[in-house]
């Protein structure tokens, strides 16, 4: 059989062991505690923009892989542990290309009662510390998302008419009729293709106050409800690092649930369930903190300043 011999040699992947080494090393001076997690699931994540990997199993038993473990992590903290951390492999269904694989290494972590701009500057030194390029966290720049989309693509994400920021998003008839009136969709796309590759190149630039639309799993701003704390960690227009100061509320994470599986069926999705030990988990009282997730291989990438995300793998997912 041909094709059996890895994407890359020996050297790529003595630099990615000595990356993961320093990540936790990071966490283990930090004080964090390593933990583990299923990677089959018994609820998917209801987040419309990722795509589920599921498994058949008994009637009625069906599972799903992890696409972080997240939920996991939290029913951890509620049950009373400290700062935690893990580095472990995630899935997602619909992902691949030149930065996105199937499969991939998340380093996913959790600090009680950081605020966002601890777990921001928390972000950044791990990232310095995993590239160990300690001078990156004093040379980057934080954004708040509307300044970001002003000043670099002349929409205002906030108060801005969705039919504006969907002819900003694209020009195409057929993307833009495709988009309607998704005011969050087009910010996505200006996002990726219009205001990250004006980022420099040489730096991380941290964009911050994601509109409440785009919460996720982030607590609204106290401040200004409008906006969520939620940030992401670019380097040039590659996207590294995913946060939150995490909501805590469980009425209002079904609420978000609930919206967010109506929204996947909309799509012509599968139908899916709330993931009722989530809820329970915010229910019995999950402590404030605040969480992030990194993508392991595109910090690879940045440290070996490849353009494909396959350029730092051993193995492609064969079923890809």
């Amino acid at each position: 059989m041909s094709g059996w011999k890895p994407l890359t040699d020996m050297r790529v992947a003595m630099r990615r062991a000595a990356m993961l080494e320093r990540a936790r090393d990071y966490f283990s001076d930090q004080g964090l505690l390593a933990v583990d997690t299923p990677a089959l699931c018994r609820y998917p994540t209801s987040d419309p923009n990722i795509e589920n990997l599921g498994l058949r199993g008994k009637p009625g038993k069906d599972g799903y892989l992890q696409t972080s473990p997240e939920v996991y992590m939290k029913r951890l903290l509620a049950a009373g542990y400290p700062d935690i951390y893990s580095i472990c492999r995630v899935f997602r269904g619909g992902e691949a290309g030149k930065r996105h694989l199937p499969e991939f290494t998340m380093a996913e972590w959790y600090r009680l009662r950081f605020d966002l701009d601890a777990i921001v500057e928390d972000t950044v030194g791990f990232i310095a510390a995993c590239l160990n390029l300690p001078a990156l966290t004093e040379t980057f720049e934080r954004i708040d998302y509307a300044a970001a989309c002003k000043e670099h693509a002349g929409v205002d994400p906030i108060e801005g008419n969705a039919a504006d920021i969907v002819a900003r998003a694209t020009s195409e008839r057929r993307l833009r009729d495709a988009l309607g009136d998704d005011r969050d969709a087009a910010l996505d796309l200006i996002m990726a293709d219009v205001i990250a590759p004006q980022f420099a190149p040489d730096r991380l630039t941290v964009v911050q106050h994601y509109p409440a639309s785009q919460a996720s799993l982030a607590r609204l701003c106290p401040k200004d409800a409008r906006v969520a704390d939620r940030f992401e960690v670019f380097c040039g227009d590659l996207e590294l690092a995913n946060g939150y100061v995490e909501l805590t509320d469980a009425t209002e994470q079904r609420q978000r649930m609930e919206t967010d599986i109506a929204a996947r069926e909309r799509s012509g999705r599968s139908s899916l369930l709330a993931d009722e030990s989530l809820l329970a988990a915010l229910e019995a009282g999950l402590p404030a903190c605040a969480g992030v997730a990194v993508g392991m291989e595109r910090l690879h990438m940045v440290l070996d300043q490849a353009d494909d995300i396959r350029d730092v793998i051993t193995f492609a997912t064969e079923t890809s």
